[in-house]
Order: C-alpha cells, then structure tokens, then sequence
C-alpha cells in the first residue's frame, strides 16, 4: 500500500469515527449471524431489536459448526444469560436506585430491600453472574449472585445521591484492591503473549529488565479474584514465579506443600517478600 492510499484510508477511517459509525467486517455479520440464531439470543435482546438486526442479516449465512466442531465432554454449563440483566443495565444505565428482594449465603430471603446498582460482573472461575450494589439501610456495599434474585423495580434517586453514593462505592473497592509481582522466566519470554493474555482481565504494568533479559507483570485486582489469579498462575507453572504478593505466595506455598505431602515430602517454608 502506497503512502497517499494509507492517507486516504485514515481520512475514512477519522470520519466514520466523528460521525460515530463502525465498520463492520463479513466474518462480523456472518458470527452475529451465528450468534442470534443461538437459544439464548432472544432473551439477550429486545423483540423489536432482534427482528432489526435479523432484517440486517437476511442475506447473510450463518457458519456451520455442526460438522466442523467437535465440543469435548465438560462440566454442565450454567445459564450465560440471566433475564434479570436487561433489567439492571437499564437501571445502570441511568444510573438510579432500586428495590430489590434477594436470597443471602445463608438462604435468607430480603424483601424489597432499598439499594443502588453499581456494576455487574461475570466471575470466570464460578461462570455466573453477580450484582455489586450498595445496601441503603445498612450502610454496605454488597456483591450478590444474579441466581439469588427474585425480583428487582427501579426507584428514581437525585443525581446528588447518585454521585455521593458511587462515591462511597469506588472509595470501598479501592481499600479492598491488592497488587502482586509475577516474573516471567527468560527462557519463557517468546511466550509473553500467552502469559499476558491469562492476565488480560486486569489492570497490569509490564516492566523489561534488560540486563537480567527478564520481564515482570504488576498485577492490579481486588481480593475477591485472588483465587481466579491463583488458577493462571499454576495453569502457567514454571514460565512465572511471584516475587510479590504475600498472599498469593503464601497461598502458592500451601498448595505445593499439601501436593507434596501426598508422596511424603516435606519442605521448607519460604522467606516472604512484598
């Protein structure tokens, strides 16, 4: 490609940008194509917005993953989609109070119980849906599995309130955040890619140590992915050594401990570094 088409393609490209419209590929359409024809593309969208994107894709054929895919024996899968989540990105959306009846670890059940909705996550180790909201009543900030939510209303709140209360949300997470070092050994490096990658759900730092030819990963998370990070770090193995993070190496140790007592060997408890 010569210089002035690589001009002219930015140009494009600048102004489909300002103008707010997104370039869509023929693999794009032909996997949403795929995707809706899928059991639970009717609960993800509206009626009126899947018979839109349906009269989009009326030319398009859809890829056929019945002969070419083979899916491997596996665990049973829960719901992906919760029809609860439609209801709680409008909310989000808005960004308004609710009231919402709820079921605790305990099996206690919480009627109409007066909140604010601040994010929704899906946990990749659980593989299910969570609310993180504020509790008005008592003052809390709570995270609750979508699966332990009967019902849920909208209930307006000032923009004041809004803002004080997500405030008082961001200010709770970040006393819960904790950090950690992970080394990447040099015989590794041309794998960074792939280590970077298991990590790719968290805010990270990487640092190159040129003379020691060493790459380390800052890993910033809350303390409720700890055990998620603990997975990749020993789904990785011997590519990566935690050089910081007390908690991660403390837990790392006893893993390997009680690994090795099964064959009755014994070892030494490790130096700690933060």
């Amino acid at each position: 490609m010569n210089p002035f088409e690589k001009i002219f393609n930015y140009q494009i490209i600048s102004r489909l940008e300002e103008s707010g419209t997104i370039a869509i590929t023929s693999h794009e359409l032909t996997w949403l194509k795929t995707v809706l024809a899928h059991p639970e593309a009717k609960h993800a969208f509206s009626d009126e917005t899947l018979t839109k994107l349906n009269g989009i894709l009326e030319q398009v054929e859809p890829y056929d993953l019945t002969g070419s895919f083979v899916e491997k024996a596996k665990s049973q899968e829960k719901q992906i989609y919760h029809p609860l989540l439609r209801k709680f990105r409008g909310i989000l959306v808005r960004k308004q109070g609710m009231h919402i009846t709820y079921q605790n670890r305990n099996g206690k059940t919480h009627l109409e119980q007066r909140g604010f909705p601040y994010k929704l996550e899906y946990s990749m180790v659980k593989r299910e849906w969570y609310l993180l909201w504020y509790h008005f009543r008592i003052k809390s900030f709570m995270s609750t599995r979508l699966q332990h939510v009967f019902s849920v209303r909208e209930h307006p709140v000032s923009s004041q309130v809004a803002e004080e209360t997500i405030a008082i949300i961001e200010a709770s997470l970040e006393m819960r955040k904790e950090q950690a070092v992970i080394e990447v050994l040099p015989a590794y490096n041309q794998e960074l890619t792939r280590i970077l990658y298991a990590f790719s759900c968290f805010e990270k730092e990487v640092e190159y140590l040129d003379q020691a030819d060493t790459y380390r990963i800052k890993l910033f998370y809350l303390e409720d992915d700890r055990e998620y990070i603990l997975s990749k770090i020993r789904f990785l193995g011997t590519r990566i050594r935690v050089i910081k993070g007390k908690k991660l190496q403390l837990r790392m140790y006893e893993s390997a401990q009680k690994a090795l007592m099964r064959y009755g060997i014994s070892m030494h408890r490790p130096e700690q570094s933060e």
